[in-house]
């Protein structure tokens, strides 16, 4: 290099050098500019201006529900059957039908009620949520580790998301607000027995269930659908925890289900899912004392037996938590060619709340971003809106033209090769419950499936938040238990009647003394004097 090429050069850069947003070299990351070394500063510090200003906005918008979460990259395998016949018979998607074949997926574990920062030991369902990059786009199967809900229509979701999230006023998780909606809404029995057992706190995400919940449909190249229910079964086993348990993981570590998945990932000890699907006839069933389409029910395996349609792996995890964790958009209306919605009316309402939350949180153009995008083609007449950094054009369109149809050049539809679905459908309009509730026989099966350690603690944990609720509340609860099973019914009742009703039901669901803590800190705390 001559002397007159040194006098021009600025700022000595290598591939490690650190930059502002503009490409800009930072020369001086440790001070900002002022009027001598005591300040004060100008306000002309553009390298700290971007660097607070993006500060003050790496947080996106929470998630309502699913807050707390982890997520690493896999793949599935199909094994081109369901059962012993081949897939084809029931379903035309492409990711099912070759034997062997392997499509990227991305997924995302989490709980559901608490924020993005709570224990992953707290007394919760988990999201078990997996996005399938297919050849035909992607596909999203978005459900929980529990295989029902808590309730059956889309329209008491925000009212049940209220009464389980802390309350208004103290901000702090109120039991007696849980039971009374759940007192209130009979269909939740099932489920209530299934979160207060240890099957409410799984010991972390890999030895967890996973389920889609609601019922789906498949269709084959004839246009025919049959109802179908999508099941996860871990390959690493399941575990559960007691409330003992989890309180004493929680002391030590409140993010030990992340832990645990990522550093079983980066060991090499993958872990594993089979997917099995359940399959009926569409129509509604009427031999059964459920409606088929009843997300608060399970179907029996008995009659409607599990069919192993492939497997998944995760063997990567994040490169970065935000972007491909927290950036993650999933939405039960993302469906690919061969899988289709059913009329569950929880399913339908999810369908519009998951894709619109996403837009909301994550932005207009949310499905731009690489981990939410499809790994194949994309060409839409959309443009505009926050944070579009690209247009979605083919190779050769008109760039003027962006309508369809058109004769200048612009895009055209795809040729439909499978025959359409097209079910029948007809009744009046209404607003009205479905006709076969059955509200509580399955969680009076549930409990009799329970090993007996497992009824001990679902009696257990129940009687201790149930047991400072107002009356009429125990009342209730007592009286779904008992038309369930008489034991249970018989346990709950008599527990109540021994238990104290002194203590706060301001705390975690389940907690056996969490109501003592604000006192007991008080009195183990250590005494400091002003410095």
């Amino acid at each position: 290099m001559t002397n007159e090429q040194s006098s021009h050069e600025t700022n000595v850069e290598n591939e490690n050098t650190l930059t502002n947003r503009q490409g800009h070299p930072v020369t001086n990351n440790q001070n900002i500019r002022t009027v001598g070394n005591r300040g004060p500063a100008t306000l002309e510090n553009y390298d700290f201006i971007e660097k607070i200003s993006h500060f003050d906005r790496e947080r996106i918008p929470e998630r309502v529900v699913h807050a707390r979460g982890a997520g690493a990259h896999g793949y599935f395998e199909a094994y081109g059957t369901a059962g012993d016949e081949p897939v084809s018979k029931y379903t035309r998607a492409k990711l099912f039908q070759e034997k062997g074949k392997r499509t990227p997926v991305f997924v995302r574990f989490s709980s559901v009620i608490h924020g993005g920062h709570s224990p992953e030991t707290l007394r919760d369902p988990r999201g078990f949520a997996v996005k399938f990059y297919t050849e035909d786009g992607n596909w999203d199967l978005v459900g929980n580790n529990l295989k029902i809900f808590f309730i059956r229509d889309a329209i008491k979701f925000p009212d049940m998301i209220h009464a389980f999230k802390p309350d208004p006023i103290t901000n702090i998780q109120d039991s007696q607000r849980f039971f009374d909606f759940c007192a209130s809404s009979p269909e939740t029995f099932h489920m209530v027995t299934f979160v207060y057992s240890p099957w409410g706190i799984p010991a972390n995400y890999r030895m967890m269930q996973g389920s889609g919940v609601n019922t789906y449909k498949w269709v084959n190249s004839d246009g025919v659908a049959v109802l179908v229910k999508y099941h996860w079964e871990p390959k690493q086993g399941i575990k559960n925890l007691t409330m003992k348990e989890a309180s004493e993981i929680q002391a030590t570590n409140f993010n030990h289900a992340t832990q645990d998945l990522y550093e079983a990932i980066e060991r090499g000890d993958y872990p594993e899912w089979e997917l099995l699907v359940q399959i009926m006839s569409d129509d509604e069933h009427p031999e059964l004392d459920f409606d088929p389409l009843d997300d608060t029910k399970l179907w029996p395996e008995d009659q409607f037996p599990w069919l192993p349609v492939g497997k998944m792996i995760l063997n990567r995890n994040p490169e970065d938590y935000f972007t491909e964790v927290e950036q993650a958009a999933f939405g039960t209306g993302v469906l690919v060619d061969g899988l289709d919605f059913s009329d569950d009316k929880m399913l339908q309402g999810r369908t519009f709340s998951y894709s619109d939350t996403q837009r909301h949180r994550v932005g207009a153009n949310y499905l731009q971003l690489p981990i939410n995008a499809p790994k194949k083609r994309v060409a839409t007449n959309q443009s505009g809106g926050q944070m579009q950094y690209k247009v979605d054009r083919a190779p050769g369109q008109n760039p003027h033209i962006n309508y369809e149809p058109s004769i200048l050049g612009g895009l055209e539809e795809a040729e439909q090769v499978g025959k359409e679905y097209t079910p029948h459908i007809e009744g009046r309009l209404v607003r009205q419950s479905i006709d076969r509730q059955s509200n509580t026989k399955q969680a009076g099966e549930t409990y009799r499936r329970f090993e007996q350690w497992e009824k001990d603690e679902l009696l257990t944990n129940l009687i201790t938040d149930l047991s400072t609720c107002d009356q009429r509340i125990q009342e209730k609860m007592i009286a779904l238990a008992e038309e369930a099973d008489n034991e249970y019914g018989k346990r709950l009742r008599e527990g109540l009647a021994k238990a104290s009703k002194e203590g706060s039901n301001q705390k975690p669901l389940g907690n056996r003394n969490g109501d003592q803590a604000p006192e007991k800190a008080i009195e183990k705390g250590h005494e400091a004097e002003p410095y």
